[in-house]
């Protein structure tokens, strides 16, 4: 392989140091299949990028969301199905993060590359975990300034892996002059060390992806999945991909997507805050789409409750597992009556997704798991919900639409929204993406929502229940006393300010990126001096 590995390697180039305990995970052979899966879907990639600005440019025009005439016929063949579930990727309750333990009761973490941080070392380090973990043997690491060891005495979790979005690249590896998706930057790398050994444990390359907009960026994983199953000799259906629904086009086309990745498909999740971004994004030029304050926007507005009853009638129409969304709240650990009331919102959002026919869920913190387990034990006695099939449900294009949301805009929405966009993107630009605000989980995806609305509202001229109009000067006026009083608060050396710099120019109802991390990234990240591989 090495004279094959030589050929493939002529323009790769690793922009950056490359840490010695990387060099691992960065070898010649695994850079060289980045290579292959770079120089043949990249293109495909970038055209389906340009898809989305094109049809974006459609909405701004006032055209509307409808399902797809041309692929009515899947939508339509009863015959058709997803794969059936992987060895151990059944579906019980799970949670977040790579920080996991099986004693928390979660058996499906997440090894998740998304939004956590830009920085080259930090991507690289959950597959130097990973690729060192053993059967019978512990894994210890830090996070958050806490030592864990994965215990061995328990039957070790499933992981499941979570490249990023096809939007976004990997600077620090470029091929040919062009930056790697991060997508395929991030499966490529896990499913070249860990596929094979996977599978020797009884379980498989399984994978969460997030961001898609249409089937056609799910047909894209297919063939990266078939190529990669084909290169390293394992059969075409090993891998399994579990697709975030968290955009309102992919709403749209749910069967479709299902369909592309049938072989490998695991079914389709609920991606509640990605999804209302998304919502907010995609009509943010139309007035008819403002939406209250975030804290109005609940699963059971019109919009919401619609999105969640397809995706489970779709998924278990098609055999495969509908999945919940994400619990987002920690522990009040100084405040027990606080905490009770917090707990008890968790039971009734797990609750709520078990009596819709989800067979699994989400939560953020540990804590939660056994919250989660109680309540899907209770209810779902059996492994999944397939049986619910949902058929009296029908739902069209004017259901997943309906912003009949009750609710008001305060300034007090305007502030929490200020908080939370400023609070993440202050993390990111430190390395940090997962912040704790008010006893939340605040990432990305929230972070969206918020400077959305704020750029939502001003863009239409709300006023807010106390009667101000919403306009660039007052957005800009909260802007700086939110972030002169965070700055105040932090700790020396906080990015508060240069975090507010950034905002600024996306609360004004005038410019608007694409999304945060894209518009964060090179602040933090230099590619530096090439690298010897």
């Amino acid at each position: 392989m090495a004279q094959s590995a030589d050929a493939h390697l002529q323009g790769v180039t690793i922009l950056g140091s490359i840490p010695n305990d990387a060099r691992k995970i960065l070898t010649k052979d695994a850079c060289a299949f980045l290579a292959i899966l770079h120089r043949t879907f990249n293109p495909t990639r970038k055209a389906l990028l340009q898809r989305r600005v094109d049809r974006q440019a459609a909405l701004d025009n006032g055209q509307l969301l409808d399902f797809l005439p041309e692929t009515k016929h899947i939508r339509e063949n009863d015959a058709w199905k997803g794969a059936p579930p992987g060895p151990r990727s059944g579906r019980p309750p799970r949670r977040d993060h790579r920080s996991y333990r099986p004693q928390d009761g979660c058996q499906c973490p997440q090894l998740r590359c998304l939004d956590l941080h830009g920085r080259f070392r930090g991507l690289l380090r959950p597959y130097l975990g990973e690729h060192d973990q053993r059967p019978g043997q512990p894994v210890d690491f830090k996070q958050g300034g806490k030592d864990y060891k994965l215990r061995t005495d328990r039957t070790l979790p499933t992981l499941i892996a979570r490249a990023r979005g096809w939007h976004l690249e990997e600077k620090h590896f470029t091929v040919d002059g062009e930056a790697m998706s991060g997508s395929l930057f991030d499966f490529g790398l896990y499913f070249f060390h860990n596929a094979k050994e996977l599978v020797a444990r009884g379980a498989g390359p399984y994978f969460y992806l997030p961001k898609m907009e249409s089937h056609l960026e799910a047909r894209l994983w297919n063939d990266a999945f078939n190529l990669a199953q084909d290169y390293v000799g394992l059969p075409r259906g090993t891998i399994r991909g579990t697709v975030l629904i968290e955009t309102i086009t992919a709403a749209f086309e749910m069967d479709e997507i299902i369909y592309e990745l049938r072989d490998h498909s695991s079914g389709l999740n609920c991606g509640r805050w990605d999804y209302i971004f998304s919502f907010i994004k995609k009509f943010r030029n139309h007035p008819n789409f403002v939406l209250p304050d975030r804290s109005d926007v609940t699963m059971t507005v019109p919009f919401m409750d619609a999105y969640v009853k397809l995706l489970v009638k779709t998924c278990h129409h098609r055999g495969v597992h509908a999945m919940g969304g994400m619990a987002a709240q920690i522990p009040i650990k100084n405040d027990p009556a606080a905490n009770d009331k917090a707990m008890e919102s968790v039971r009734a959002d797990k609750l709520r997704e078990v009596r819709a026919g989800h067979d699994g869920t989400w939560v953020a913190h540990p804590a939660l798991a056994a919250i989660a387990s109680d309540v899907f034990n209770k209810h779902m006695p059996t492994p999944n919900q397939l049986f619910v099939r949902r058929e009296e449900i029908h739902i069209t294009a004017n259901d997943l639409l309906n912003t009949n949301v009750p609710g008001k805009i305060t300034e007090d929405g305007i502030r929490k929204n200020l908080n939370i966009g400023l609070s993440y993107m202050e993390g990111w630009l430190r390395g940090v993406g997962c912040v704790p605000i008010n006893f939340l989980m605040e990432d990305a995806a929230t972070a969206e929502v918020s400077r959305s609305q704020l750029w939502q509202w001003v863009r239409h001229n709300v006023s807010t229940a106390e009667g101000k109009k919403v306009d660039k000067a007052y957005s800009l006026r909260l802007l700086q006393e939110q972030a002169d009083a965070l700055a105040a608060k932090g700790p020396k050396g906080n990015k508060y300010q240069l975090a507010a710099r950034y905002f600024a120019g996306q609360v004004t109802g005038e410019d608007y990126a694409d999304f945060l991390t894209s518009l964060l990234y090179n602040e933090i990240s230099s590619a530096g001096q090439a690298a010897k591989l």
